[in-house]
């Protein structure tokens, strides 16, 4: 079971000798193997000259072997059910929207609902959509209580990483290889050291888009961010669609596309102006939009970054994800999801779906995934909003007060991807002190995940351009799991065609709040597992 595991004697002891030379061995193969990010730069180079080995654990982070199998398993059912979220309008203008939904308070989520439904109502021409998902789990070992995995967040626009962690899997698989660990652990055998293939299971995801949309000559479009440093995490998405699929890839961010995007008035066919010099006929079809960008306000700093994307929405071309998906992403969605039916709405409903539903067993191993959570603007029922019976009775919503009080056990969140955004436990009562009342309705209260006590490793940041050594740090962690599917779904038979295809973890040091590896917090790893 997998609670024999003892976590607190994590990592194994090392001598000083055996620590340098994995680190050597580590940061090495980190250089040699892409494991990289571009150094920090006020402005990065239009062409690169210099790159840093990203942040790693020199040891795998434990993790027993039933629950991330269970992990790879519902994986296959979130994709369904998030496929079916995007594809319910109601559903989305409900939750989201800007009538209704947490669009009438966040002005992101407004922008996006508000051009989305324009959309709609002109009519929309490509009904298929894309997701590259990303469910983020913890360990949950609550007193008197079995080991359990526990969702943190489910990411559905620019899931990162993929590529990084299947390189840090490679890397810890080569520490086994090249020193068997020193035999420090009986567990560090390579049979506990699961491969992770997530660059091709995420390429075939594109793959699938782009042989949907079926046009001779047409590329793949990714929309990045100005000065990524996290280049080497998407470049092997390029690389692997053009050597095994032959698909080729335009890379470009809002502002160049905000000059180069057109849609055919009568085609709605998207293409991309360019030299002649580079592609005959000056212009190249698009047949899926990749977004590795414009899931955070700060991207959209004019309306014309809005006129940007709901230019690309409007056009034929597949869009991972389309502003739907994104919208299914919202910590509000899954907020609603744990609420008594909605899994079922979408996951049993044999008069909506057919055949395709899902029986108890597997509804309830996503429902087991879940933490409590609740609006802060809930009323007692922890379903219908209070906020004007509150402001009317001259008093706080039952959310807010109930949020109050077992605030040392809670972390509020607001519909934001990118990491440091969450309010944690004593920071929370001063925050709700401050937070404008009409503002409630985006933010979620959930209950803290409970990681095991002690667990422990080597963390060696990110490289450095001053020609320092890194020195690895041996520190309390908390790991997170992540697993990669893709979906393709939204043709008239409603269809979705999924696959679970990889996983990445991300560990911290343990007094550290925040999990995103881009942000600084956390560094990459991989999985050791245990019995």
């Amino acid at each position: 079971m997998s609670e024999a595991f003892d976590f607190s004697r994590w990592p194994p002891s090392l001598a000083e000798s055996q620590l340098e030379a994995l680190t050597l061995y580590a940061t090495t193969y980190a250089l040699s193997h892409g494991l990289l990010y571009l150094p920090p730069a006020d402005r990065q180079p239009t062409i690169p000259s210099a790159a840093i080995h990203a942040p790693i654990s020199l040891f795998p982070a434990p993790f027993p072997r039933k629950l991330f199998e269970r992990a790879q398993r519902i994986q296959r059912t979130y994709n369904v059910l998030y496929a079916r979220i995007a594809m319910d309008e109601d559903f989305l203008d409900r939750v989201m929207g800007a009538e209704t939904g947490v669009g009438q308070v966040d002005d992101f989520i407004g922008q996006l609902w508000t051009g989305w439904k324009q959309l709609r109502d002109e009519g929309l021409v490509q009904p298929l959509q894309l997701g590259l998902f990303r469910s983020d789990y913890m360990l949950h070992a609550a007193p008197g209580e079995a080991v359990s995995i526990k969702q943190v967040e489910f990411n559905t626009i620019s899931v990162s990483f993929g590529s990084l962690s299947q390189r840090t899997a490679e890397l810890h698989r080569y520490l086994l290889a090249a020193t068997q660990y020193y035999d420090v652990s009986p567990e560090l055998r390579l049979e506990n050291f699961p491969t992770n293939d997530t660059i091709a299971g995420l390429a075939a995801g594109l793959a699938e888009a782009h042989k949907a949309y079926n046009v001779e000559g047409s590329q793949i479009l990714f929309v990045v961010q100005p000065g990524e440093r996290n280049v080497f995490d998407q470049r092997p998405l390029e690389y692997e669609l053009l050597e095994k699929y032959s698909i080729r890839i335009v890379r470009q961010t809002f502002n160049e596309l905000s000059r180069s995007a057109s849609v055919d008035p009568s085609t709605s066919i998207l293409r991309i102006a360019c030299s002649p010099d580079l592609h005959p006929g000056g212009s190249i079809e698009i047949s899926t939009v990749y977004f590795r960008s414009g899931y955070v306000p700060k991207e959209y700093p004019t309306p014309a970054h809005y006129t940007t994307r709901f230019l690309l929405e409007r056009s034929r071309a597949i869009k991972c994800p389309s502003i739907a998906l994104q919208l299914a992403g919202g910590k509000k969605v899954q907020e609603v999801l744990t609420q008594p039916g909605i899994l079922e709405r979408f996951l049993a409903d044999r008069k909506k779906y057919g055949k395709d539903v899902y029986g108890e067993r597997e509804i309830s191993e996503l429902r087991e995934s879940f933490m409590g959570m609740w609006g802060l603007d809930v009323s007692e029922d922890m379903l219908t909003p209070d906020f004007y019976a509150a402001v009317n009775a001259g008093k706080e919503e039952f959310g807010v007060r109930k949020a109050r009080e077992a605030a040392l056990s809670l972390v509020l969140k607001p519909q934001r991807e990118g990491g440091g955004n969450n309010i944690y436990k004593e920071m929370i009562p001063s925050f709700l002190d401050e937070l404008p009342q009409q503002e409630r309705q985006a933010w979620i209260a959930m209950e803290l995940i409970q990681p095991p006590e002690d667990a422990g490793n080597y963390l060696i940041r990110a490289g450095a351009t001053n020609g320092e050594s890194q020195v690895p740090v041996k520190a309390a962690v908390v790991s997170e799991l992540g697993i990669f599917g893709y979906a393709l779904f939204g043709g008239p038979s409603k269809d979705v065609v999924e696959r679970e295809v990889g996983w990445l973890v991300r560990t911290k040091g343990k007094d550290s709040n925040e999990g995103g590896v881009a942000t600084g917090f956390s560094v990459l790893d991989s999985l050791l597992l245990v019995d």
